[in-house]
């Protein structure tokens, strides 16, 4: 029986003994009503006052039985409330050991430290993209919004190296620092980076002056939010049209129109492949707004004779139901 059913019943349950003693009294000793509720509270309370009135033989009887009924009662209630607690505790440990169980199964998954206003917001993308993620929050007043957003979380010190390890940091392929102090993060940026020196790191930098520490520390990247808030504004003010079209294609709440991107792995039909061969406009409806070439350079509106090479990361704009095929056709390992 559910938690709300137990304590409605146990409501119910002390009514009707109650009740029935008030019945009783007045019926057997012909007491008045607040007479019988008076003894019938102290007798279910076992307090042990004085009778009220002279009571007879046959109300001494139902008194015994009033007495049994009201330690049973309370002993029902004692056992529901053990109960409650007690299973609550188990779920807790059980659900706990689950959660761990699943984030230690993880691959290539993300690690986000710090559940803040910021985290919380790349999280809810991340989760759009994929469910590998995994929050680490130290903040005790910020696990029932983990609960209730569903996230795979640990709690504690996100610079712990136990903590970071169960978070799986061996296995994972991104970790983001999004820790509220400078210090914080750069601490954690080195802590990772020498528990796996291959993870890609964004870190969160509140000051311009931190932003080479974390470099040095092993950020792959180093983002500021008050500098990325500040652009965005610009641009809206600036440039609301552009503003507009970008906030279309880059969010994932609208079909219409997006912008991803795509890599060519070395077993791809289109490795070594022109743009005009390709295929991609006609078979796709895609727009290829760019290729990032494995060394790193970007190449915006390539020629047509432009060759996809392997390692290619494909910037293309179109229908997500087209991009979706677009990616399983140029790599089929794709689930």
């Amino acid at each position: 029986m559910n938690r709300p059913k137990q304590i409605i019943r146990a409501i119910i349950v002390s009514f009707v003994i109650f009740l029935i003693g008030v019945t009783g009294y007045m019926t057997i000793e012909k007491w008045t009503l607040l007479d019988s509720a008076y003894m019938t509270a102290i007798t279910l309370s076992t307090v042990g006052l004085m009778e009220v009135h002279e009571i007879s033989s046959t109300g001494r009887i139902f008194t015994i039985f009033m007495i049994f009924a009201g330690a049973g009662y309370f002993l029902y209630i004692a056992g529901v409330i053990i109960q409650s607690i007690v299973e609550g505790e188990i779920q807790s440990i059980l659900g706990r050991k689950r959660l761990d169980r699943k984030i230690s199964k993880l691959k290539n998954h993300y690690i986000v430290c710090g559940y803040g206003r910021i985290g919380k917001v790349l999280c809810q993308l991340i989760k759009e993209e994929t469910k590998d993620l995994v929050v680490i929050e130290k903040d005790d007043t910020l696990l029932p919004t983990l609960e209730k957003d569903k996230m795979h979380y640990l709690h504690g010190d996100a610079s712990d190296e136990d903590l970071l390890l169960r978070a799986g940091i061996k296995n994972a392929a991104f970790l983001v620092t999004a820790l509220a102090t400078d210090t914080a993060n750069v601490f954690l940026v080195l802590t990772a980076r020498q528990l796996n020196p291959d993870i890609y790191i964004m870190a969160r930098a509140s000051s311009p002056d931190v932003r080479s520490k974390l470099m040095i520390a092993g950020a792959n990247i180093v983002e500021s939010p008050y500098d990325t808030g500040a652009m965005s504004m610009g641009l809206k003010l600036l440039r609301p049209s552009v503003s507009s079209f970008l906030d279309v294609a880059l969010s994932r709440k609208r079909a219409a129109i997006q912008i991803e991107e795509i890599f060519v792995p070395k077993s791809s039909k289109y490795t070594n492949v022109a743009l005009k061969d390709s295929g991609i406009r006609q078979d796709f409806n895609l727009i290829i707004i760019s290729i990032k070439k494995a060394s790193g350079e970007m190449l915006f509106n390539p020629h047509f004779e432009t060759l996809i090479e392997p390692r290619d990361t494909v910037i293309v704009m179109g229908k997500t139901p087209d991009l979706r095929k677009f990616a399983k056709a140029i790599n089929p390992e794709i689930d």
